[in-house]
């Protein structure tokens, strides 16, 4: 185990079934400088071990984060990598498994690195799984969501009052599915020392409304923030898998141990 002194996250995460699914297709990891979600989509099981694919083979870049060995020019190409190696290991299993064909999923994953004595998260998204930042008592939006319904609010089709009983308002533009069709969007956000960062699945955010959301994040304590946010998901009629990650920026020394939840979670943790 590697410690690291420098800023990191601190974390507080719960992935649950929520009311409706049998089972959790949701993953997700937090470390001390990378955190990740996934939300798999598939039968047979496929989007368990779809997002679970995509949180392990992500996980194995950490040694090399451990290791400080990477430098901020080599950020980019890291995560770009790593998300080329889901998709490639989607493919793989895919094809020696007929059942899962078709199986999918999103990521959306946050690493926190510093450079001439600044920090920045780097951002790397596919789908709607998503990524926020708290600043100021601001929450702001960092991914952008790969859907359908995204694109017709950019082109100004529809307004965000129309979007929640849309029949296409499920429907992925873009999902980690073993083809060579996604265009993963990476970005870049300087950190400042009182910020929080949020990832969610949409069970979270697409039945919790902004307003319960930003109620909840601003919550001081990060367990009591996870907690309202499950919990009011849960009172919303929680129809999906839901996941939360609040993460504070703290500056000393931390463990860079890992911790995996949801289907991720199988053969680790203990």
């Amino acid at each position: 185990m590697a410690v690291i002194t420098s800023r990191h996250f601190s974390t507080s995460a719960r992935s649950v079934t929520g009311l409706i699914r049998p089972g959790n297709e949701d993953s997700a990891l937090h470390h001390s400088h990378l955190l990740a979600i996934a939300d798999g989509m598939g039968g047979h099981a496929g989007g368990e071990i779809a997002s679970a694919i995509a949180i392990n083979t992500l996980a194995q870049i950490i040694p090399v984060i451990d290791s400080g060995s990477i430098d901020s020019d080599s950020v980019e190409d890291l995560l770009m990598n790593s998300l080329y190696d889901v998709n490639a290991e989607i493919r793989r299993v895919a094809d020696n498994d007929e059942e899962l064909l078709g199986m999918g999923t999103t990521l959306s994953a946050l690493h926190l690195y510093s450079s001439d004595k600044r920090s920045f998260v780097a951002l790397i998204h596919v789908g709607d799984t998503r990524a926020y930042r708290l600043r100021d008592g601001v929450l702001t939006q960092l991914s952008h969501d790969h859907t359908v319904i995204q694109e017709l609010l950019d082109q100004g089709v529809l307004k965000v009052g129309e979007t929640s009983d849309h029949p296409q308002r499920s429907m992925l533009t873009q999902v980690l599915m073993g083809d060579n069709s996604i265009a993963p969007v990476l970005m870049i956000y300087e950190v400042e020392e009182k910020d929080r960062f949020l990832l969610s699945s949409d069970g979270l955010h697409g039945i919790v409304s902004e307003a319960e959301l930003l109620e909840g994040v601003q919550i001081a304590d990060k367990d009591e923030a996870v907690t309202f946010l499950i919990d009011t998901a849960y009172k919303n009629g929680a129809p999906d898998n839901v996941t939360v990650l609040v993460a504070d920026i703290t500056v000393g020394v931390s463990e860079g141990s890992s911790i995996f939840l949801g289907a991720a979670q199988v053969g680790h943790n203990g």
